[in-house]
């Protein structure tokens, strides 16, 4: 059984990355938002997901093995609970038939790399923001 982050009253980020530097470095630019939980791809983020962990936002890679990102947001977005939660898109795709898909998929932002820090953080704020946290 997987375990959330203690509660601290601070945003709960949940960043889906399967490159593990760039992971490390959006736990760290996150955690100046929120409490970052990681996972190393789609499959792993669902189990958690499905486990009872509820993030306050998601930032997901949509290029993963196992479970890419628009098949995460697609399946979040069907469930009652989970589909709530904002997902953020984080990927190298820049054609607008790839960003189309990721807002179709369920994501409410969508920040291609590489990206600006100050966007990214400005997004998952916003993210929150209009989820009232």
């Amino acid at each position: 059984m997987v375990s959330a982050p203690p509660t601290t009253g601070r945003p709960k980020i949940f960043v889906v990355e399967d490159e593990e530097d760039l992971r490390r470095m959006l736990s760290k630019i996150l955690g100046t938002v929120g409490d970052v939980t990681t996972a190393v791809d789609g499959q792993d983020a669902y189990t958690r997901l499905t486990g009872g962990f509820v993030p306050d936002v998601i930032v997901t890679d949509l290029m993963m093995p196992r479970m890419d990102g628009l098949t995460l947001a697609t399946k979040l977005k069907a469930d009652p609970v989970l589909g709530r939660v904002p997902v953020v898109m984080l990927t190298a795709k820049t054609q607008a038939r790839d960003v189309i898909a990721g807002i179709n998929a369920g994501a409410r932002h969508y920040v291609t790399k590489p990206f600006k820090t100050e966007e990214l953080v400005g997004k998952v704020r916003k993210a929150l923001a209009a989820r009232g946290k």
